[in-house]
């Protein structure tokens, strides 16, 4: 008769410690959002409070914030030495930062928008990039070159241009063109510690927008080595390949061409020089087909390097179909928004290519 009644107690008891495990289970962490601006930011951050000799220098980037809040915050904490505002000349202080570094600091020289590096060309590839060599490798020039590449919204000729090309045809450099938040913080870091100069051709449209960060990129060792690409989606039928902010718009291509039984394989290139073709042939292999997608000019562009490359190498028996590009128009950028729409590539564009290679 006890034993029948202590069953009926622990019975209940039963019930309610199995409800209360069930209430405090551990749910697993929410993932990180950051913004493209904010990864930017953090890396750099990072990177000041690792190394004292590494300080920013550009139009605004001090008290300002920066002309895209892309230094908020930086000047507050590490003062008027290490962030420097600069006067309204390019060649002036692109010329300081390159001198700084070959003294042995490691400056990272903001351009407010990478129109403007024109008026620096000369420091950026007669002075940084070919000193390395001239020297015979006794004087390295670590200096990263950063801001906003490529077109924005409305804002016409002067200021939408892509030097993706430009600089990734120069030897001496390194070139990267980050996409995503996790691309920008793990290649700003890369660049800042390179010995190298390094071009980072930034994005303006992708600055607010959110990615999840994953755990390893939270970390302040985590850094994303240059010249590797990354396969951001898996793919049999066609391979995909672009770099900054055409890469998401290659995604949302590729989910609506999965849905007609057409699988992408999208390739962000990352790195613009030394290219990863190691990664592309071995995608063109598989898949046998191949588009490249850029915002820049057709002529001497990323994609006719890549293609060309394509042509010269093993990848180019297992074509199926000739390489197509997608780029922006061979116009200076309209300043009215339909024009603008219809000079650079939109998602529609991508589609079509797509399906022109493989004939369907």
């Amino acid at each position: 008769m006890a034993a029948v009644a202590a069953g009926v107690v622990r019975g209940p008891w039963r019930q309610v410690s199995a409800l209360v495990k069930r209430r405090f289970h551990r749910s697993a962490p929410a993932a990180l959002q950051l913004t493209v601006r904010e990864a930017i930011n953090q890396g750099m951050d990072e990177e000041l409070e690792r190394d004292e000799k590494v300080f920013l220098l550009g139009e605004e980037v001090a008290q300002y914030d920066g002309a895209y809040k892309v230094s908020r915050g930086l000047w507050k904490k590490y003062g008027d030495k290490r962030i420097i505002d600069t006067p309204i000349s390019e060649m002036g202080f692109a010329g300081i930062a390159v001198g700084a570094a070959m003294a042995g600091l490691r400056p990272i020289c903001e351009f407010m928008t990478f129109n403007f590096s024109m008026q620096a060309i000369d420091q950026v590839i007669n002075s940084a990039a070919k000193t390395y060599y001239m020297s015979a490798g006794l004087q390295p020039v670590p200096i990263v070159f950063r801001g906003p590449n490529g077109a924005s919204a409305g804002v016409a000729a002067q200021h939408s241009q892509c030097f993706a090309a430009w600089y990734g045809h120069c030897p001496g450099l390194k070139v990267v063109s980050p996409w995503n938040s996790e691309d920008a913080k793990g290649l700003i870091k890369s660049a800042i510690r390179d010995d190298n100069p390094v071009v980072m051709l930034e994005n303006e449209l992708m600055y607010g927008v959110a990615f999840e960060l994953p755990t390893e990129a939270q970390s302040k060792d985590f850094l994303i080595p240059i010249g590797k690409a990354k396969i951001e989606r898996q793919g049999t039928h066609i391979t995909v390949v672009s770099h900054s902010r055409p890469v998401g718009h290659c995604l949302e291509a590729a989910a609506v061409l999965s849905k007609e039984g057409i699988e992408c394989e999208v390739i962000n290139m990352r790195t613009i020089r030394p290219m990863d073709m190691e990664a592309i042939e071995a995608s063109v292999m598989k898949t046998n087909h191949l588009v490249t997608v850029e915002g820049g000019w057709p002529q001497f562009g990323v994609g006719a390097e890549i293609c060309a490359r394509i042509m010269e190498g093993p990848a180019f028996n297992f074509l199926d179909a000739p390489a197509v590009r997608v780029t922006g128009a061979d116009v200076p950028m309209p300043y009215a928004k339909i024009l603008e729409d219809n000079s650079i590539p939109q998602v529609k564009d991508i589609i079509f290519a797509i399906k022109k290679t493989l004939n369907v």
